[in-house]
């Protein structure tokens, strides 16, 4: 598709992670506003400020989550 190498993938989930969390998260803080533009207004500056804060932030968590993550799992044991 876009021929990123596969060792940045966990850069490329930490972007589009980031972008729909916020996405939706400030789509619902902002839905009380009164007209769709107001709405439309205010959630796009919001989403804005939100991913440009949340997109290092998960750049810099995953790791470490990811570690957590397997250090409190097991592997299923086979048939």
């Amino acid at each position: 598709m876009f021929g990123i190498p596969r060792r940045y993938s966990h850069f490329v989930f930490g972007v589009i992670q980031s972008g729909l969390t916020t996405v939706v998260a400030t789509g619902i803080a902002s839905f009380p506003e009164p007209s769709l533009a107001q709405f439309l207004t205010h959630w796009m500056l919001s989403w804005l400020v939100a991913w440009a804060a949340m997109m290092p932030i998960v750049l810099l968590a995953a790791p470490g989550i990811r570690a957590l993550t397997v250090a409190i799992t097991r592997e299923d044991a086979g048939p």
